[in-house]
């Protein structure tokens, strides 16, 4: 297992290094720039300010100044932020974005598995229908389009919910209600036909018919045979769920107005905060390649057939 880590561990730096690489220079090519005011910027300020950030200097003498600062742990500071270093900033939106995109994930991993279940074990009958019914109007409505739908529903109309912000003095944990629903739902919807999928292919396998033949209940057959070899390939698209609640979490924060790392990307996006912006892709890069990571682990543990050395 050891050396399994340190394999993958290997791969992920030259994989981080791609991945800033792009950003760093897709952001240089992008219109704009930091000090691009409403009002004309004097000369001699504006070169000042681009000679304070090294930003005078070529694009390539930028990134390798920018990745000897990365290596040592100093994401920089922040452009727009003059009081805070983009290591603050990403601090204290880095909780929100964990405890949204957790919570998104347990809830679509337990109703998903759950619904998918029902809908193997009751295959073509009305609630197999209803829930990929459910499955396929959660594939289809974004994140971006459902979330304002919610907040219009629950929150304004019904008066339900709260739309926005974390006051969790006046509403307590219901403010993650619509945020974390909003990003469950798709996922719900593909771990539920996952689910269904390999559930179907699990209880018509020789193994479940001989454990039927010993005598064992159906609840026991189910739960302790059935399940841990159905979940398996729910355990493989963890990391890919991972990563499509954290790449969903930078729009769904914005639309709920929460303070995470979502809201200060496209934030420093729109202002061409080149140094916010390229700690954000970091921590989410390496983030989802942990996420993978722990999934490979994971499905080792559920299924000892698997061989780190192979």
């Amino acid at each position: 297992m050891f050396s399994f880590v340190l394999r993958r561990l290997l791969v992920a730096i030259p994989t981080l290094i791609v991945i800033t690489a792009l950003a760093f220079f897709m952001m240089k090519v992008a219109p704009g720039g930091p000090f691009d005011l409403e009002r004309p910027m004097p000369d001699e300020i504006r070169e000042r300010l681009l000679e304070r950030y090294g930003m005078d200097q070529p694009v390539w003498k930028q990134y390798l100044d920018y990745m000897v600062n990365l290596a040592q742990g100093d994401l920089g500071p922040s452009l727009k932020f003059h009081d805070k270093d983009v290591a603050e900033l990403i601090g204290e939106g880095f909780p929100v974005s964990i405890m949204i995109g957790a919570l998104a994930m347990l809830l679509a991993v337990f109703v998903g598995t759950f619904l998918g279940a029902i809908a193997a074990l009751r295959q073509n009958k009305p609630s197999d229908y209803a829930v990929m019914g459910f499955a396929m109007i959660g594939v289809s409505i974004p994140p971006l389009v459902m979330g304002p739908i919610l907040a219009l529903v629950l929150g304004l109309y019904m008066n339900l919910l709260p739309t926005g912000g974390l006051n969790f003095n006046r509403y307590g944990l219901s403010v993650l209600v619509l945020p974390v629903i909003t990003l469950a739902l798709p996922q719900i919807a593909i771990i539920a036909r996952l689910m269904r999928a390999s559930m179907i292919e699990v209880i018509r396998s020789n193994y479940i018919r001989t454990a039927r033949a010993k005598g064992l209940s159906a609840p026991a057959v189910i739960i302790r045979h059935a399940l841990r070899s159905a979940v398996l390939p729910l355990v493989s698209y963890l990391g890919p769920a991972s990563a499509a609640v954290i790449s969903g979490s930078l729009v769904i924060e914005r639309v709920f107005q929460l303070p995470g790392m979502g809201a200060y990307f496209v934030d420093a996006a729109l202002q061409r905060d080149y140094t916010l912006v390229m700690g954000v892709v970091v921590v989410y890069a390496s983030l989802i390649i942990f996420l993978n990571l722990l999934a490979d682990l994971l499905y080792s543990v559920l299924n000892p057939r698997v061989k780190f050395d192979t």
